[in-house]
């Protein structure tokens, strides 16, 4: 019996943002963007005038209070033993940090453009990312992929924009950044399976 392959990339992902809460909850409040601001939220002036860039990336593993960071865990989870099972390891770490950091991008872009100051952090650019993947994967897969459906994952990702754009203190443009980079990183990495005939008895 062929082993089930561990998404250990997502696992330790998931270890990573729970073990970052933690500490910072030792530390002060989470739900504070000042507080959050001084281990590395995105914060416009900082990245374009500071130069600070790593705000790009270290964002990425905060979240403002327990109940951001469990919905963005409990998503990470679902989609990431998915996609990274499917896709290899390195492809999924690919997709996660590049549809992170473009959401992001997405953000300070929209927020400079707009004029406005928005401390923003957490995962969700990159899960996104990671939603547009697999909505890719099962596309090219006609429309199945394991217990994946081609409708299912248009009704999430319908639903998740729905809420956001209905929800107040919510970065639409890095979700939607984390969305479409999501789509074009993984219209360039992944090759569709060839199907192994052997198990039917076939071979060629």
């Amino acid at each position: 019996m062929r082993r089930q392959p561990q998404a250990v990339c997502t696992t330790g992902l998931m270890v990573i943002n729970v073990l970052v809460f933690f500490l910072l909850s030792l530390r002060g409040d989470t739900e504070s963007g000042y507080f959050m601001l001084q281990y590395g939220a995105m914060y416009e002036p900082l990245v374009t005038e500071g130069h600070e860039y790593y705000r790009l990336i270290t964002s990425l593993f905060l979240h403002f209070g327990i109940q951001h960071l469990l919905n963005n865990m409990v998503m990470l989870g679902a989609l990431g033993y998915q996609l990274e099972n499917e896709i290899g390891r390195i492809k999924f770490l690919l997709i996660y940090f590049i549809s992170g950091i473009g959401g992001n991008l997405c953000s300070l872009y929209w927020n400079v453009s707009h004029g406005e100051q928005v401390i923003s952090a957490g995962a969700s650019g990159a899960i996104f990312g990671l939603m547009g993947a697999l909505l890719y994967i099962v596309a090219v897969n006609r429309g199945r992929l394991g217990r994946l459906s081609g409708r299912g994952m248009l009704i999430m990702v319908a639903l998740s924009l729905y809420f956001g754009l209905t929800s107040s203190g919510v970065d639409n443009s890095a979700h939607i950044g984390g969305l479409i980079c999501g789509i074009l990183i993984t219209v360039l990495l992944y090759r569709r399976k060839r199907m192994d005939h052997s198990q039917y008895g076939f071979y060629q």
